[in-house]
């Protein structure tokens, strides 16, 4: 199953390292991200997803070179990997090391890796619940790396993807040809990563069942408690304010995003008192709160971001939950806070 964790993303402390590494000081890093100085020397510190995607802007800033995030993950030894990850080294194959990095790396942040497997390809997709605006180029690349990395190293073999496709433009030189070696496609409409399905069965020589035996529990268990504390009704919720802006969600759509099936989902809405069509008043209400807030926002440019057709029906639906209209509530919210 997978669910979304609290916005909150760890930083290892291999990050630093790599990046020192590239001659890049975390203060300066820090302070281009405009976080605050001493984030690095806290070994327990956590970051929003948004602060989180401004350290990795804020690198692309200091050292703009392409393929950087390759870079990154190429001079990452696999030993410094935080446990989440370094069970994967120690899968019985590639297929079971890319779906134990997909189940645990909710431990270290919210974003959701998704591997579906076909008879023809493997595709893999990175999603963030908690994401307001798109995950840096630089993050994807680690990501991808990070997986082509494990099997690469997993099997002790040049294992190369099907293809790589990546929503950014075309950069000047072949360094993701280069590194991937496979065609990489740009322009894409999202990321993605296509293995072959028959190197998902290639051994890890290094298999350590006895190290599984010792990591899976402790990490399934943290897992467990983490699924725990989250309420299914602010997961949907979180889905659905993502998806506002492209139309109306349909219950299958936050299933899938969840990993959920309908009836699963539908299930574990209704054991916490709630309906699908509650929660997306919620959330748009929420969400309508939430962007009234900027003055800048026009009335009709909310209404069209949390899916209304006419701006008419979104004054109906907000003045029957708020009291007001959507006007009269930013004037009254404005008033409140001089």
């Amino acid at each position: 199953m997978s669910a979304a964790a609290a916005d909150r993303c760890r930083v290892p402390k291999a990050f630093w390292q790599t990046v020192e590494r590239i001659g890049v000081a975390p203060a300066a890093l820090l302070r281009q991200a405009r976080l605050p100085a001493t984030l690095h020397l806290n070994e327990h510190a956590q970051v929003t997803t948004a602060q989180y995607f401004a350290l990795w802007r804020a690198l692309e800033e200091l050292k703009p070179e392409p393929g950087l995030g390759l870079t990154l993950v190429q001079r990452t030894d696999t030993a410094v990997h935080p446990p989440s990850s370094l069970a994967a080294f120690y899968a019985r194959d590639y297929r079971d090391g890319l779906l134990r990095i997909a189940r645990f790396k909710r431990l270290c942040s919210p974003e959701l890796v998704r591997v579906a497997q076909g008879k023809e390809e493997c595709a893999v997709t990175v999603a963030w619940p908690y994401a307001t605006a798109p995950e840096p180029p630089i993050s994807t690349d680690v990501t991808f790396a990070s997986l082509v990395e494990l099997g690469r190293r997993g099997t002790g073999q040049p294992l190369a993807p099907l293809r790589v496709e990546l929503a950014r433009e075309r950069p000047k030189n072949g360094v993701y040809q280069k590194y991937f070696d496979c065609p990489v496609r740009f322009g894409a409409a999202q990321n993605r990563l296509i293995l072959k399905p028959s190197d998902l069965d290639r051994p890890f020589p290094g298999h350590n069942q006895e190290l599984l035996e010792i990591l899976t529990p402790a990490l399934a268990s943290a897992l467990g408690e983490l699924q725990a504390r989250s309420s299914i009704k602010e997961q949907v919720k979180v889905v659905l304010k993502r998806s506002l802006a492209s139309g109306r969600p349909e219950l299958a759509d936050v299933a899938r995003d969840l990993g959920l099936s309908e009836r699963t989902l539908q299930r574990r809405i209704t054991q916490e008192g709630a309906s699908f069509r509650e929660l997306l008043a919620e959330a748009r209400q929420e969400l309508g709160r939430q962007l009234l807030l900027d003055p800048s926002a026009e009335i009709d440019e909310v209404a069209c971001l949390l899916g209304y057709q006419d701006t008419s029906s979104f004054y109906r639906a907000f003045r029957d939950r708020e009291g007001v209209t959507p006007s009269r509530w930013r004037e009254l919210r404005s008033d409140k806070l001089h």
